[in-house]
């Protein structure tokens, strides 16, 4: 694989459709930690070529030509000013002198310093090189970097400063590395190191070469039914594993769906895992919703007690849905509002949205997506036997044979359940045909006839 640039720029995470659902429990990350420094507050002197032995203003002048923010021949200008002006009371950097001749501007400056930052913060890193920085949030910030031991690539995701502190993110932060070490499985992303260096906290994991489900889906806006089958086919698979090993995800989305290069789909992000068995975290967590709005579980938005696999199998249809048909489940103005429709609005049947997918991928999404846990998959095992009978053009079994109960169910309750009438007759008036004088007349008639005919034959034989 090709190595990146150092012209590589930042990725930042798109994360604007998520927001914690309640109780400010992140279950995305939204923005990247603000500078805890200003330009100001660097060094002026040295001129060093490692991010690692000087500061901000120390390497700016190189950084801005680099950057192709300003030419070598302004940056000197602005130096010369520097060494003329040190004697004087008047205090600058190169910074405010490449602002005031209008060589850069506050927003490129304060760009660089944020891709400094991060560099500079994660090369303390030992055994590592970082390559750049993959993306940002609220509750980390992540890195590909170069395992050197085995050189390999890695993904590195850094807990920022501001929590370096705070008991309960750190807590949080390395329970999601000890979850993932316990999950060994080809379609979940790999933990392979966690620990502290120096002031930063950091999780070492596999780096998936490619894109999410949801890039996917913002480049093509929907996916083909085959395509998402055998993605959410591949994520069921890590589903089965994780649950039979006691872990709930409790935040499967599109965003959390890596795809590789040679098409494999890896579950990843498991921030919000917990383990079925672990009732003390449970009993903390009740009544808050932990999640993300538009493929949270009803269960989990009531923040009920008893959070099973359930919950999963609710998400990972949420997101079966958005890949089919190009939108969310619920939409609305607010999360508050989206949450509201999880409990209570009907679903909109997937293939109403898309009558291109089989009537068998929608039985699934629906059966995924039942209100009640009760009504959908019991577990992934079951879910997957039927994601193999629709891979094959086949109907579903769980699915199909649930509607089928349950419609044979209703009609027989509807039969049983009607009120029983009694028709009387009523006597009806005869018609002409079947009265006497009728009979009495057919009978003259027919007499009539016959005398006719006899006579008529008598007056042939005399003749």
């Amino acid at each position: 694989m090709p190595e990146p640039s150092k012209a590589d720029s930042a990725l930042p995470l798109d994360e604007t459709d998520e927001v914690a659902a309640q109780s400010g429990s992140a279950a995305s990350e939204e923005s990247p930690p603000p500078n805890e420094s200003s330009p100001k507050e660097a060094s002026q002197t040295g001129n060093g070529d490692d991010a690692s032995t000087g500061g901000f203003d120390t390497l700016l002048g190189k950084m801005v030509i680099r950057a192709g923010i300003a030419t070598s021949d302004e940056v000197e200008e602005c130096n010369t000013i520097l060494k003329e002006s040190s004697s004087s009371d008047t205090f600058q950097t190169l910074h405010d002198l490449l602002i005031e001749h209008e060589y850069a501007t506050q927003h490129q400056l304060d760009r660089l310093r944020a891709e400094f930052d991060a560099k500079k913060s994660s090369q303390q890193i030992p055994g590592y090189k970082i390559k750049r920085k993959l993306g940002s949030g609220a509750m980390a910030t992540v890195f590909m970097a170069r395992q050197l031991s085995l050189d390999r690539l890695v993904a590195i995701k850094v807990l920022p400063r501001k929590f370096s502190d705070n008991q309960k993110f750190i807590d949080r932060f390395y329970k999601e590395g000890r979850a993932a070490a316990q999950l060994n499985h080809p379609n979940i992303v790999s933990a392979f190191d966690v620990g502290k260096a120096g002031e930063h906290h950091y999780f070492v994991m596999e780096y998936v070469d490619g894109e999410t489900v949801h890039e996917r889906i913002k480049q093509h806006k929907r996916l083909d039914e085959a395509e998402a089958i055998n993605i959410i086919t591949n994520i069921a698979r890590a589903m089965e594993h994780a649950h039979k090993r006691g872990f709930i995800h409790r935040d499967i989305k599109p965003k959390n769906i890596m795809l590789s290069s040679n098409g494999r789909a890896k579950l990843a992000d498991l921030g919000l895992a917990r383990a079925v068995s672990d009732t003390e975290a449970a009993k903390a967590e009740v009544g808050r919703a932990y999640g993300t709005p538009y493929y949270i579980s009803p269960e989990q938005i009531r923040g009920e007690l008893k959070i099973g696999p359930a919950a999963d199998i609710y998400s990972l249809g949420a997101t079966f849905y958005h890949m089919v048909t190009g939108k969310v489940p619920y939409e609305a103005k607010n999360p508050s509002a989206v949450m509201h429709k999880h409990l209570k609005s009907e679903l909109v049947p997937p293939d109403h949205l898309n009558p291109k997918i089989s009537a068998g991928c929608a039985q699934v999404i629906e059966m995924m997506m039942a209100k009640s846990p009760e009504d959908r998959y019991q577990d992934a095992t079951d879910l997957l036997v039927d994601l193999e009978h629709i891979s094959k053009g086949e109907p579903p079994h769980f699915a199909r044979n649930q509607f089928d109960t349950a419609s044979f169910t209703a009609a027989l309750t509807d039969e049983a359940s009607a009120p029983i009438t009694i028709k009387r007759e009523e006597p009806k008036q005869p018609s002409f045909v079947e009265t006497p004088a009728f009979t009495i007349m057919s009978i003259i008639l027919a007499i009539s006839v016959l005398a006719n005919i006899v006579f008529l034959i008598m007056a042939f034989v005399s003749d």
